[in-house]
């Protein structure tokens, strides 16, 4: 058996790919915006837009097929127990597929109401649609890549995740220029794009799957996959991620809703402001997956020194990066949003908020943490939970400091996120003290 200190130079290791596998993500989305924004009409570029937030929730919504995966799978490698870890990733790639199948067939309702809700123009609304019906035919690549990239990281290889991401996105920006630039199409063309690299990055993603199950022992358990009764504990993982998502998704849509309220000028600084957030997670989640994988291999061992071990050496570097965010905006933040908006009012705006981005790093950094650490233990009823009580302060608050206007606003979102961080956080005392606990000969 390792020494409980081995565990703190693998944090790095793990946490590096997913990091720079987050960088592509808004690269993407530049080029995306840059290829389409040069068409003579900006209701192109409107369709785009519209379509990818729709997407963007929809299959967030679905994260929990990496999640659910990722601690399973890494349990089943603590546990040596290679016909798990083959059957695992059997039985979560069967669930992508009618998950996927289901989401193609159900698209047309699907569809309509995700564009109701965001109350496009007629004209770009009438483009999203078309964007909308070509890019849920990926609905299955993207799902499997989700079950893949969380078998993956399970086994503590996330140097998978960089590579597909890496392969999605340079895919999808060549196809992009080479459809829209060079073939003449408009957003349909990006959608194609979009769907093309999907199924680029499925493909390959199977074939480093295929790589890794010559590696493995034991045998493909074919009767569970086909045996409803044999799914029930990634029904019951990811049951309670999909219900965790919902309500996450209810509060960053709830504070959109209420920051348009107040007119496009605040709307416009809180977007601003919340791409902050969006850079920062890029750090959290990398060290936040690498507890994943850590903390769920030693659950299988059932060795609950490495898991406390694996839980301070991913804390000690997600402080580190909250450290420096928190820096970072309170000596350049101003700096930070000139970047991000020529606009003077908006500008002036974001900068009277910019406080509370000082203070959020802080608030946030032990939700996502402790997140990790509870997806690696399969303790997803608690995540849940949660979210659900920062809701319950969250609503309230909001009622209550409508007066101070976005400041309110930005009070309410901050108590969900300190709300969610300490009931995550007295979960962890609570099962480190009578539950997650090293037997007397652990260690020696």
């Amino acid at each position: 058996m390792s020494h409980p200190r081995s565990t703190t130079p693998r944090i790095w290791p793990l946490a590096w790919p997913i990091i720079l596998s987050n960088i592509t993500v808004p690269l993407l989305g530049l080029v995306d915006t840059a290829v389409v924004g040069h068409l003579p009409d900006s209701r192109y570029l409107a369709a785009v837009t519209l379509g990818a937030t729709l997407f963007g929730f929809l299959y967030w919504g679905f994260g929990f097929l990496r999640m659910g995966t990722t601690g399973l799978t890494s349990q089943a490698v603590g546990r040596e127990d290679d016909t798990e870890v083959r059957t695992l990733l059997g039985q979560s790639l069967m669930m992508a597929a009618a998950i996927g199948a289901g989401l193609i067939l159900a698209s047309g309702p699907l569809i309509e109401l995700g564009l109701k809700l965001l109350d496009g123009s007629a004209q770009a609304t009438e483009l999203a649609r078309e964007y909308a019906g070509i890019r849920i035919l990926s609905a299955p690549a993207v799902l499997a890549n989700y079950a893949i990239l969380g078998w993956f990281l399970g086994q503590q290889n996330s140097r998978v995740t960089l590579i597909l991401m890496v392969l999605t996105n340079s895919v999808n920006i060549v196809l992009d220029l080479w459809f829209v630039v060079g073939l003449g199409m408009t957003s349909d063309g990006v959608a194609w794009a979009t769907v093309i690299a999907d199924y680029t990055a499925l493909a390959a993603g199977l074939w480093l799957v295929r790589r890794q199950l010559g590696a493995l022992g034991g045998q493909l358990d074919r009767a569970r996959l086909i045996a409803l009764s044999a799914y029930h504990a990634l029904f019951a993982v990811n049951a309670q991620l999909f219900l965790r998502t919902l309500g996450l998704l209810f509060a960053m849509a709830f504070f959109t809703a209420q920051g348009a309220s107040q007119g496009d000028t605040v709307l416009a600084a809180n977007a601003v402001l919340l791409q902050f957030i969006m850079l920062v997670s890029y750090g959290l989640d990398g060290f936040a997956h690498a507890a994943e994988a850590l903390t769920g291999r030693a659950v299988g061992r059932a060795r609950w020194d490495e898991f406390a071990a694996a839980v301070r050496s991913a804390g000690r570097c997600s402080l580190a990066i909250a450290a420096a965010a928190m820096l970072a905006f309170a000596l350049g933040g101003e700096a930070l949003i000139a970047l991000l908006t020529d606009l003077p009012e908006v500008r002036t705006t974001a900068a009277t908020y910019l406080p509370w981005m000082v203070l959020m790093p802080l608030l946030a950094v032990w939700s996502y943490l402790l997140d990790g650490v509870f997806i690696g233990a399969t303790a997803t009823r608690e995540m849940r939970n949660s979210i659900f009580a920062g809701l319950a302060v969250y609503l309230p608050l909001w009622w209550l400091a409508q007066p101070l206007g976005n400041h309110g606003l930005w009070l309410a979102f901050s108590g969900f996120t300190l709300v969610r961080s300490a009931t995550l956080g007295g979960y962890y005392l609570y099962y480190r003290r009578h539950r997650w606990v090293a037997s007397p000969d652990q260690g020696r």
